[in-house]
C-alpha cells in the first residue's frame, strides 16, 4: 500500500497496480482524483525522482469499475503494450453480478454499439449507424445465489460500459448498475476486473496477475469468490 495505492507489481518497465472503484483512470474535466496521478506520485515519491513523472496510461477501466491495470514506466514499454491490445494478446477477465437466473450457462455475445458522449450512455444499433463499434465478449455463470448470478466475463474488443449494456440487453444489468436498469440499492457498480494476462514488454514473459472483489460488500458477500480467483 501507498497510501489509497495498492501495487502489486513493479519493477523499471511497468506498475501493476488496482484501480478503486470511482476513480477515474485518468483525469478529466471534472478534476476529480484519478489512477493515473496516483501512479506518477507513487513512483515520484518511491524514487525521489524530479520533475514530470513518465507513466503511460495503455487501457482504462470505466469509473465505477474497479480491479487490475498495468501502467509503463517508459515509452518503449507502453508502445509494446499497447501493440498487445491491438493484436489482442491481453488477456481481460471480469467478474460481474447480475440481476436473475440467466437461461443460458455460457455465451457469447456479439453487438454493435454506439456511445453518446452527451449523456455518457451506450446503446446497441445496427451496424448501419454512423459511429457503431463491434463489441464481443464471452460470459460463464459461475454461481447463482438469493437471485443473482456471479458472472465471469471475458472481453474481446474492449468496448467502454461493453459488459454492462450488453449483458443489460440479456435482461440482466448488473447490480447497482442504475444507468442500464438495475433495481438494486447496493452501492457500487458489481464489476470487478479480476484477471490480466500479458507480455512482459523486454523480459517477453507472461505474466498473470489476479485479485479479488471486495468480499464482505454487497453483492460479492453472497458468493464463493475464493473458489474462483
Amino acid at each position: 500500500m501507498d497510501e489509497n495505492l495498492t501495487v502489486l507489481y513493479e519493477d523499471n518497465h511497468i506498475v501493476v497496480v488496482l484501480k478503486p472503484q470511482n476513480i477515474l483512470s485518468q483525469s478529466d474535466i471534472t478534476k476529480d482524483e484519478d489512477l493515473l496521478s496516483m501512479v506518477k506520485n507513487h513512483i515520484k515519491k518511491k524514487y525521489n525522482k524530479p520533475g514530470n513523472v513518465f507513466v503511460g496510461l495503455v487501457h482504462r477501466l470505466d469509473r465505477p469499475t474497479g480491479g487490475i491495470m498495468v501502467f509503463a514506466r517508459n515509452s518503449k514499454s507502453a508502445a509494446r503494450l499497447s501493440f498487445q491490445i491491438q493484436q489482442h494478446l491481453f488477456e481481460k477477465r471480469y467478474l460481474a453480478v447480475c440481476e436473475g437466473i440467466f437461461r443460458e450457462k455460457v455465451g457469447t455475445l456479439k453487438n454493435y454499439i454506439k456511445k453518446d458522449e452527451k449523456t455518457n450512455l451506450v446503446k446497441l444499433v445496427p451496424l448501419s449507424e454512423q459511429g457503431a463499434k463491434y463489441a464481443e465478449l464471452e460470459y460463464k455463470v459461475l454461481e447463482e445465489q438469493e437471485g443473482m448470478s456471479l458472472v465471469e466475463v471475458k472481453i474481446v474488443t474492449g468496448r467502454s460500459h461493453q459488459i454492462r449494456v450488453q449483458l443489460a440487453n440479456l435482461k440482466h444489468p448488473l447490480v447497482a448498475d442504475k444507468k442500464y436498469g438495475s433495481s438494486s440499492n447496493a452501492s457500487n457498480l458489481a464489476l470487478w476486473a479480476y484477471s490480466l494476462e500479458f507480455e512482459h514488454p523486454t523480459k517477453k514473459s507472461r505474466m498473470k496477475f489476479k485479485a479479488l472483489p471486495p468480499c464482505e460488500d454487497l453483492p460479492w458477500k453472497f458468493f464463493d469468490l475464493k473458489r474462483y480467483v
